[in-house]
């Protein structure tokens, strides 16, 4: 096939170009070791890096973090520093960092909460749930049900809401599927941000996703149909049919979502799957939205120098406003 020249987008920022050429120029994310040569290498590296984003929020958006144990789970605890709003007095937030399912916590889990916090004046609980490859699904369902179950003592499940990015937007679709297996009650909305309630990988992003953000093949493992497929050794022994696990194998089951926020981005490895997940939530007639950014990879939003970032924070903050208390 005759290799092609794919221009930035005409729609990006000058922050967001500079940042995209930055990327496929000097590719800083590169280097290090694979999960599987050295986890606790490959976690310095990564933590390493979402030190670099999270230096500017911190800047930007002041808050005060507090470590909690809440039902045996670490969590840390955001809020605003100048204060909770009072409409916000009797609402919470629960996150569950990206970093597919190896990495994240207590870094990318903060590049996450502190915006939002800051944004919309509310406290923000992020959740340091067991991953790969010391743990298997549905390990980390587990956890987060159990936190979910402590915050329902002081929360009403419709003032609480949940989201994550990447894995961690995969793993709140899997905890409602979870909370519905153990008769829990839905939050009042989530937020599946650079990800799906299906597999993160198919699709026509499943291919181009990769080159056009500089790399010769996207993330993720080569599937019997030459696609690139999300495979982390936290669900490697997972049956794809698993609605516990891909919530959107059962459209029973996706009819019963609460109100759900899908964020992507047309160089998303994303892209594709959040696309499916909302037609199939638009199918079982489920409250959704869809926010597509253009010209940008997976999980921009962690650069909050970009202003098509801060857009991200804004519609999150608001697209649960909406939703509490419904």
């Amino acid at each position: 096939m005759q290799d092609l020249s794919v221009p930035l987008s005409s729609f990006l920022s000058s922050e967001a170009r500079a940042y995209m050429l930055h990327l496929l120029r000097d590719q800083p994310f590169s280097g290090g070791p694979s999960p599987a040569q050295d986890i606790q290498g490959y976690r310095a590296r990564q933590d390493e890096i979402m030190r670099g984003f999270l230096k500017p929020i911190r800047e930007r958006y002041p808050v005060s973090v507090e470590h909690r144990t809440i039902a045996g789970i670490y969590t840390d605890v955001v809020t605003p520093r100048d204060g909770i709003a009072l409409k916000n007095r009797d609402r919470v937030l629960l996150n569950l960092h990206g970093g597919g399912f190896v990495s994240g916590a207590r870094t990318a889990a903060l590049v996450e909460s502190i915006p939002i916090a800051s944004i919309e004046k509310i406290k923000v609980i992020t959740i340091d749930y067991r991953m790969g490859p010391e743990y298997k699904f549905p390990a980390a369902s587990e956890d987060v049900a159990a936190v979910y179950r402590e915050v329902l003592k002081q929360y009403q499940p419709r003032h609480i809401g949940l989201y994550g990015c990447s894995a961690g937007g995969m793993l709140a679709a899997m905890s409602i599927a979870w909370f519905e297996k153990f008769h829990l009650p839905n939050p009042s909305a989530i937020g599946v941000l650079c990800a799906s309630i299906g597999d993160l990988g198919g699709g026509d992003a499943s291919y181009l996703s990769g080159p056009l953000n500089g790399f010769a093949t996207p993330g993720g493992r080569r599937g019997a149909d030459r696609t690139m497929q999300f495979h982390p050794a936290y669900l490697r022994s997972v049956d794809p049919r698993d609605p516990l696990a891909y919530p959107i194998n059962s459209p029973a089951l996706v009819a019963k979502f609460p109100p759900t926020l899908l964020v992507t981005s047309t160089r998303g490895m994303e892209f594709s799957s959040a696309i499916n997940s909302n037609n199939a939530l638009v199918r079982a007639g489920v409250d959704t939205e869809l926010h597509v950014w253009d010209g940008l990879p997976h999980a921009f939003w962690y650069n909050s120098n970009l202003p098509e970032s801060r857009e991200v924070y804004e519609v999150i903050a608001h697209f649960f406003d909406r939703h509490f208390g419904k």
